[in-house]
């Protein structure tokens, strides 16, 4: 009987490390993808920004160019 709860306290210990690693994880990897979406916006309005200047070159040039 106590070899057996030595056991189960064991997988239990296993289990609960595992869980906060998981969770520890977890947490990075939602700061990582709020990090890549703050990115992915910059990089929308930079790409905006660079076709508006784009579409005001072409449309400065004559019609018979």
């Amino acid at each position: 009987m106590i070899a057996e709860l030595d056991t189960l306290e064991a997988k239990i210990q296993l289990l609960t490390g595992r869980y906060q690693l998981l969770r520890s994880d977890n947490i990075a990897l939602r700061q990582q993808l709020l990090a890549a979406q703050q990115e992915t916006k910059q990089l929308h309005v930079k790409l905006e920004s660079a076709r508006v200047r784009v579409q005001t070159l072409v449309d400065k040039l004559p019609e018979d160019a």
